[in-house]
C-alpha cells in the first residue's frame, strides 16, 4: 500500500518523496484512513515509528486553506517534540497553502503574537504556553476541528493533566480527538475515553521490533577509566552521527568539555541550555555538522533524528525503560543501529535489570585499555 492509496494528495506525496519517504509505516497504514474520515483515534505506537506523519498527513488533507481560523491543534509535552512536529508540519505546508504556528516556552511571545494576527490553520504547542495564549485571548479555538494529544503517557507523567483538561474546555465539544501514546496505561485510557467519541483503537507492535535492528554491546570499565574507554570506542567506530547519554547535566558538561579538548566534534544538549541555542544545536546535528551529541534523558525525549547510527550510554540509565528509549534513537525506520553501554562495577545491578527486561544477555566488548 502506498500513500496515494491511503488518500494522500499528489502535492504531499511529492513533499514526502523529496524527503526520501516512499512508503507508509504500519502506524501510518493503520491510522491515516480513520483520521482522514474524521473518526476519533487512540493510537499506541513508539517514537520512531512514523506517528507524527500518521496524524499530520490526514490533518493537512482535512484543513481548508481558505478558511481563516485555527482548524487543528497538536499538543506536545516537551518543547523539543513541539519543534520537531513543527518542522515536519512546515515541510508539508510547502505542498499545501497552510499556515503553521508553534507556541512553546522559550520562544519570543511578541513575535508569536504578531504572527498570530495572520491566518493560522494549525497550532503546535506545549500546554503551558498555549494556556498563556488562551488567557491573553490571543488564540481562539472556538472553531477547532481536530485536537491531537501527542505522547499522552509523557503528558500525564510530567503532570500536565490539569492543563490538558483546561485546554479541552476551550475547544468545541463536536470535534475530532486523536490520542497518540507509546504506552496505553490505565491513566491514558481514562483520559482518552473521557474526551473521545467511539474511538478506533490502533496498536502497533513495539520494543522487540526496534531492538532487532540494534546491535547492543557492553564495555566493562571503571569510573576512572571510563572516559578513556569511551574515546577508544569512538576512535574505533568513527560513527556518522552519535548520541552520548549522561545521567546529569553536570556530567554532560564535564564530558563535553573533555571531548572538545581532545578534538572531538561535539555539542551538549540539556535543559539548562537556552531554547534558541538548543534549536541551533539540533539543526547542526540533523545536518551532520556535529558528529557527537552529548545529552541527558530530559533532552532525549525530543531527539528524533534520522541517521543516528550509534548511541553510547556513557552513564547507565536507572531503568530499563530509559535504556530502551535511549537506544531507540538509532536503528530507526528499518535501518541498522549500534549501541554501547559503559558499565562500572557499581552499575552491575542496573545492568542485570536491563538484561532481564529485554530478555537478552548483552555481549561484552573488549577494548584496548592502553
Amino acid at each position: 500500500m502506498n500513500f496515494e492509496e491511503l488518500g494522500i494528495s499528489k502535492d504531499l506525496v511529492n513533499v514526502l518523496k523529496n524527503r526520501g519517504i516512499n512508503s507508509p509505516t504500519p502506524i501510518q497504514k493503520e491510522s491515516i484512513g480513520f483520521i482522514k474520515s474524521g473518526k476519533d483515534v487512540i493510537a499506541e505506537a513508539q517514537t520512531g515509528t512514523g506517528k507524527t506523519l500518521a496524524f499530520l498527513l490526514p490533518i493537512f488533507e482535512n484543513i481548508n486553506p481558505n478558511a481563516n481560523y485555527v482548524q487543528a491543534l497538536i499538543l506536545s509535552p516537551t518543547r523539543e517534540l513541539a519543534i520537531q512536529i513543527t518542522e515536519q508540519a512546515i515541510e508539508l505546508s510547502k505542498g499545501k497553502n497552510i499556515n503553521v504556528l508553534s507556541a512553546y516556552g522559550g520562544k519570543d511571545i511578541a513575535g508569536q503574537l504578531k504572527k498570530l494576527k495572520g491566518n493560522i490553520h494549525l497550532i503546535v504547542a506545549t500546554p503551558g504556553r498555549l494556556l498563556d495564549h488562551l488567557d491573553r485571548k490571543t488564540v481562539n479555538l472556538s472553531k477547532l476541528k481536530t485536537f491531537v494529544l501527542d505522547e499522552a503517557d509523557q503528558m500525564l507523567f510530567m503532570g500536565f493533566k490539569n492543563e490538558v483538561e483546561a485546554i479541552l474546555k476551550e475547544v468545541p465539544k463536536k470535534r475530532q480527538t486523536l490520542c497518540f501514546s507509546a504506552t496505553m496505561n490505565s491513566q491514558v485510557k481514562k483520559l482518552a475515553y473521557r474526551y473521545m467519541t467511539n474511538p478506533v483503537v490502533v496498536s502497533i507492535e513495539k520494543e522487540e521490533i526496534t531492538l532487532e535492528n540494534i546491535n547492543q554491546e557492553v564495555v566493562e570499565t571503571t569510573d576512572r577509566r571510563k572516559q578513556d574507554a569511551l574515546c577508544s570506542v569512538l576512535d574505533k567506530d568513527n560513527p556518522f552521527l552519535a548520541i552520548i547519554f549522561c545521567r546529569t547535566k553536570r556530567r554532560a558538561d564535564a564530558l563535553d568539555e573533555a571531548l572538545c579538548q581532545r578534538g572531538y566534534n561535539c555539542a551538549k544538549l540539556h535543559s539548562d541550555i537556552p531554547q534558541s541555542k538548543r534549536e541551533r544545536i539540533m539543526k547542526s546535528f540533523r545536518n551532520a555538522d556535529i558528529q557527537y551529541l552529548i545529552a541527558t534523558d530530559v533532552a532525549s525525549r525530543g531527539i528524533d533524528v534520522t541517521g543516528v547510527t550509534h548511541v553510547y550510554n556513557y552513564d547507565i540509565p536507572e531503568t530499563s525503560e530509559d535504556y530502551i528509549h535511549r537506544i531507540g534513537r538509532t536503528g530507526r525506520a528499518g535501518k541498522k543501529g549500534y549501541t554501547c553501554l559503559f558499565v562500572a562495577p557499581k552499575d552491575e545491578r542496573y545492568l542485570e535489570q536491563i538484561e532481564n527486561a529485554i530478555q537478552y544477555t548483552i555481549p561484552r566488548r573488549e577494548i584496548d585499555n592502553n
